[in-house]
């Protein structure tokens, strides 16, 4: 199944049309978990989250990516039952009251049905939808928008001395192929978004070699999205803790730009809308407003 990059311009997400080709698009991180590695489970109360999560749109953010399990290395799993309920109340209450999409961060196929009847649009899974079977048939059937993203592992073991013989290659092949497992259901490309995992299965110098190369990903003809924000990379080039990362935030999230990365997952909002707003222009030798 091949569409080209010209027909792809709009990430098709339910009822929305997101525009990645005019200006990279900002997706916001708002965990609703106690044990988050990089706020500390601030967001873990409903009410706080609905607070931030509409914070976050008021800043710029042109859709919200919301998980109820950590996936930080060595996180404990937690049950299905209790992830919808930590995020299926708040997805609720924001789908009346957001103007942008909502995006479930899950690989639970019971999850992500709950949380797209309660009103999310947009599935991301962390395990390129690899984990749970049936969670290609929950995208196609409520024709959802999908992140499919590429991890060597799980939280708890993808830390331990991860190897790759052909780092770029092995995580573009897995790319390729799960995009068309999603075209077997009928899922087109227009829905499709990719990850290629920073943080998940990877070192310090990987994360490094998969931003220096980003554009290899370009040719898979489906919006790239990057999620750097305030990873241990980070940490380990400038020796400071997650709360303090946002500048190496803004430096990686520049670069990734330059390299083609179209979507852009982050927690500080308003200084990153500006910083991509910035490197963008400067990438396409254009003023975007």
């Amino acid at each position: 199944m091949s569409v080209s990059p010209k027909t792809t311009r709009l990430w098709h997400c339910g009822s929305h049309r997101l525009n990645y080709a005019r200006r990279p698009l900002i997706m916001a991180v708002l965990n609703v978990t106690p044990d988050s590695f990089s706020d500390g489970g601030r967001f873990f109360d409903a009410n706080q989250a609905i607070e931030q999560a509409l914070r976050m749109e008021a800043e710029g953010a042109d859709l919200i990516d919301i998980g109820g399990e950590s996936t930080r290395p060595g996180a404990a799993a937690v049950a299905a039952e209790e992830e919808s309920r930590r995020v299926v109340p708040v997805i609720e209450h924001l789908a009346k009251r957001l103007h942008i999409p909502i995006s479930i961060d899950t690989t639970k196929s019971e999850v992500a049905r709950r949380a797209v009847e309660a009103g999310a649009s947009i599935i991301n899974d962390v395990s390129g939808f690899t984990r749970d079977s049936q969670m290609l048939d929950v995208a196609a059937r409520d024709r959802t928008g999908l992140v499919i993203m590429h991890a060597k592992g799980t939280p708890q073991t993808m830390q331990r001395r991860p190897r790759y013989h052909d780092l770029i290659g092995e995580i573009r092949r897995f790319l390729s192929d799960r995009i068309e497992a999603a075209a077997d259901h009928r899922i087109p490309k227009n829905r499709i978004a990719v990850d290629p995992g920073i943080g998940f299965g990877k070192t310090a110098r990987h994360n490094l070699k998969i931003l220096h190369h980003l554009d290899s990903f370009s040719d898979l003809g489906v919006p790239l999205l990057v999620g750097p924000s305030r990873k241990s990379f980070i940490g380990r080039i400038l020796d400071l803790p997650p709360s303090e990362r946002m500048e190496g935030t803004a430096a990686a999230v520049a670069i990734a730009i330059f390299q083609g990365a179209r979507i852009i997952r982050v927690h500080d909002i308003k200084p990153l809308v500006r910083v991509a707003r910035v490197a963008d222009s400067i990438r396409k030798e254009e003023l975007i407003p």
